[in-house]
């Protein structure tokens, strides 16, 4: 009734620590691609909206210089 001993319980320990080893393969690199797309995209973004304010003042001026 006691089911293998330890090598049953050591089997079960390398598992969850492989397991865990190809997690972490897989998740770090997972992290930094998130992280690094992130800051372009926000970048991106801001030089959007820096441009779309520059658009509107020159717009705005050319609106006031017309009338």
């Amino acid at each position: 009734a006691q089911g293998g001993g330890p090598s049953v319980v050591m089997r079960g320990i390398s598992e969850a620590l492989v397991a865990t080893a190809v997690g972490l393969f897989v998740a770090i690199p997972a992290v930094v691609a998130f992280n690094y797309f992130g800051r372009r995209v926000r970048g991106v973004i801001i030089n959007m909206e820096t441009l779309a304010k520059l658009i509107l003042t020159h717009l705005k001026s050319e609106r006031r210089i017309a009338r």
